[in-house]
């Protein structure tokens, strides 16, 4: 089935339109809270909503069949002052010209920020909190510097949310969810502080939910008015369906399957204009939706064909849409990436196979459109149909990085271990990047990345910086007093702990300073849990509150580092500690037979437990030193090794490496090898990954392989591929993701990136368009290998 024409146009308005900045929203936004001062903060920012709903333009774009937008523009980019402004005065000067996610901003967008909207924000900000608040030992390893970042839970607002379109959204629509509300406020009286802040959280959400009533109802006119003025007969009757669907949707429960994706996309919208979030889900997609899509099919209102066009729409309108970042965040989430993840396949509560004929059809949009959103993961399991199975090879072998591929198993596992009930942990889906999550939870699922390559160079180099000479980590002994690999090692431990400590600091201030300022009323209305509680998310409102995720940087690379000590010095004794020291302050200069035998010493990633033991104690160390700290509400941190472009910057900090590695060059992602360093078989590769515990890293674990495109053309080398997946995850494994697209094209890309532009690459946790990522992170993902054989 070919895309059809309607959705071929919207898309090349998609590839052709550059993300723009729009300032309605943030004007809306200060106007109302200049308004509300002295009401409780989340009757204000319920406020604030509903006007942006009552006031941004209701635009209807030709041909749209899913209808909204956040702004004036086709992909709009708001700005949310709240949270942030100061990154946005520094850097949107240049916002054009900055080498990753540029934005266009015109002179008088900015004169009008600068003169009518950051005055009022100045000082009131969640950033300027935090930086007030944290504390300067940790502040030093933790804002813009590469060792620690969290940059994205202070600048911006937490996102990480799946919406529960199951048992909450689809049953109730918003109408019964404010009924509920309401009548929930009207049991409590305001005598006591608990009673107060429950009234006032009822309150919120009775707001929330009357501006994304008002704004579809808006919609609704829009379409009306634009029918009246319409010559062509068929988009005419597009328009008053479409009018007919946001009359009804997201008030009350939907009926059809074209109420169903319009409803979606509104929860979508809504949290947007809240708070522009990363990771705001899709969830079980095709398990929420098949009855919608079966009841039309049967009453002959739908066919596969419609229902594909409509599917490609959604997936055109979650990728129009812009999350707006700092430079600093954009050199670890690159690629205007908003991290929505959808999941399809898998098994069902019940343990059943919950594949359906919608998971084929997600398959087929993600093929079709070749957009970078949704973020599409699938759920394999032991005996989930062959045909699903090759369809996902299928996907595998066109080269857009699609899908991510999970095993079922593992994921519920990891949320076993986590405490979630059995049918629940069953009932997972992907967060953001590789998280197992589930609906009815609130989690920091991307809370820090931690750097692990800055934490052996503290231990190897006196608790300095190679590059900087500045005292980062703990004060150490000098390298040459190191008298066997065990104290080595347990000096990486020191540092890496000492790195854990803050970021937990840096998590904890800043999950204090969200409760305070920055509550989150419209998805609290979205998620199970917050309206029996009466309490926001920020304050812990849903059914489940797990603990933040710090995401370990550098695994593959520290791994083979302490591999090259143990081997050159401790056991074959061709070099010294000090000599080593020496070779790393010279990035290896003068140093290349050294060098040489460094990287030939055994690498993770080829299946050789001398290393790849090493990376397994590393992994579980972490996890174990991790958990030892809770936060606000008493859940114990969680560990990831999942992978953004964060590998990248992280790396820049970092002087040379035991393994090799040079200054500066990037460091490995997730439980991915060192770029260039697997050297054997993508076989190899996956049973060198396996050996790390996945199941206790319940914030997600990655591994990125390229695979020349010769090895998937084929029937048979599909059902190979299959096969390998199926051994990897029989192996207690948990994710994989593969590039088929071969170096040659990658060049071309770089050099004609007009002819390329909807060319999608895995970039870690997920896939963007190659063009639209700086030259560096290009290299990078050419640098990794390219397997030519099984």
């Amino acid at each position: 089935m070919s895309i059809s024409e309607r959705t071929e146009r919207i898309r090349q308005e998609y590839l052709n339109n550059k993300p723009s900045i729009s300032c309605l929203r943030a004007e809306i936004w200060t106007k109302s809270h200049k308004e509300t001062e002295g009401e409780p903060i989340c009757i204000r920012r319920a406020k604030a909503f509903a006007e942006a709903c009552d006031q941004l333009p209701a635009l209807i774009f030709p041909d749209e069949l899913i209808v909204g937008t956040a702004g004036e523009f086709r992909r709009t980019a708001i700005l949310t002052p709240e949270f942030s402004w100061m990154w946005v005065d520094k850097e949107m000067d240049a916002f054009d010209k900055r080498p990753q996610d540029p934005y266009v901003i015109t002179e008088e967008q900015r004169n009008f920020l600068r003169e009518e909207v950051w005055p009022y924000w100045k000082g009131n900000s969640l950033e300027e909190a935090f930086l007030k608040r944290v504390p300067g030992e940790t502040a030093k390893l933790l804002v813009d510097t590469g060792i620690l970042d969290n940059d994205s839970k202070w600048r911006q607002a937490v996102g990480e949310i799946t919406p529960d379109y199951q048992d909450v959204l689809f049953p109730k629509g918003f109408r019964k969810i404010r009924e509920e509300a309401k009548v929930r406020r009207e049991t409590l009286k305001a005598d006591s502080i608990s009673n107060i802040e429950k009234i006032e959280f009822y309150e919120s959400v009775i707001i929330a939910c009357d501006g994304i009533m008002r704004l579809a109802k808006r919609y609704s006119d829009a379409a009306k008015s634009l029918a009246a003025c319409e010559k062509d007969e068929g988009r005419k009757e597009e328009l008053l369906a479409i009018a007919r669907i946001c009359s009804r949707v997201p008030a009350d429960p939907p009926r059809t399957f074209h109420e169903a994706c319009q409803f979606v996309w509104f929860v979508q919208l809504g949290g947007i204009i809240s708070e522009n979030p990363l990771a705001l889900n899709l969830g079980r997609f095709d398990q929420y939706m098949h009855p919608f899509y079966e009841a039309d099919v049967k009453a002959g209102r739908l066919d596969r064909k419609k229902a594909q066009e409509l599917v490609e729409c959604l997936w055109l309108k979650l990728s129009e849409w812009v999350w707006t970042i700092s430079s600093n965040t954009a050199n670890y989430f690159a690629g205007y990436n908003q991290f929505q993840n959808l999941t399809v396949g898998g098994r069902k509560r019940d343990g059943s196979d919950g594949t359906n004929e919608l998971s084929y059809i997600c398959l087929k949009a993600t093929e079709s459109v070749k957009t970078h959103q949704p973020g599409l993961s699938v759920r394999i399991h032991p005996d989930c149909p062959d045909e699903f199975l090759m369809a996902v090879a299928e996907l595998v072998s066109k080269g857009l990085g699609f899908p991510a591929i999970h095993s079922d198993r593992a994921g519920y596992e990891m949320l076993l271990q986590m405490g979630y009930d059995p049918e629940d942990a069953r009932d997972w889906s992907n967060c953001g990047c590789v998280v197992p999550h589930f609906r009815k939870t609130g989690e920091w699922t991307s809370a820090v990345n931690v750097n692990f390559g800055a934490a052996l160079e503290y231990a190897l180099n006196q608790g300095r910086s190679r590059l900087s000479g500045k005292l980062m980590g703990l004060p150490e002994k000098p390298i040459e007093e190191f008298a066997h690999f065990e104290e080595v090692k347990e000096a990486f431990f020191r540092q890496l702990s000492n790195l854990i400590e803050h970021a937990v600091i840096g998590t904890v201030v800043a999950q204090k300073i969200h409760m305070e300022m920055v509550p989150r009323p419209f998805l609290s209305a979205c998620v199970d849990g917050c309206l029996k509680k009466g309490a926001d998310l920020s304050k812990g409102g849903a059914n489940y509150n797990m603990g933040p995720v710090l995401t370990g940087i550098g695994l593959g690379v520290v791994a083979n580092s302490l591999a090259a000590i143990k081997k050159l010095v401790f056991e074959d004794k061709i070099t010294s500690l000090g000599e080593l020291n020496l070779a790393l302050d010279k990035n290896w200069e003068g140093f290349e037979e050294l060098r040489k035998q460094a990287l030939g010493v055994p690498k993770y990633g080829n299946d050789d437990d001398y290393v790849d033991s090493l990376a397994r104690e590393i992994s579980d160390f972490y996890f174990k030193e991790t958990r030892k700290y809770k936060d606000v509400f008493g859940s114990p941190f969680n560990t990831a090794f999942m992978g953004i472009s964060n590998y990248v910057p992280t790396g820049k900090i970092v002087g040379a490496l035991p393994c090799g590695r040079r200054a500066r060059e990037p460091l490995s992602e997730g439980v991915s090898p060192f770029a260039g360093s697997d050297v054997s078989t993508p076989l190899a590769v996956m049973r060198s990954a396996a050996k790390v515990n996945h199941d206790l890293h319940s914030g997600g674990t990655l591994l990125n392989l390229r695979l020349n495109k010769s090895l998937v053309d084929t029937p048979r080398g599909r059902r190979n591929l299959a096969a390998m997946i199926q051994a990897y995850f029989s192996l207690g494994a948990f994710h994989v993701q593969f590039n088929t697209v071969s170096t040659e094209v990658l060049r071309k890309a770089q050099a004609h990136p007009e002819q390329y532009r909807d060319l999608l690459v895995r970039v870690a946790g997920y896939s963007t368009q190659f063009v639209n990522l700086s030259r560096e992170m290009q290299d990078a993902i050419i640098a990794r290998t390219e397997h030519g054989s099984y």
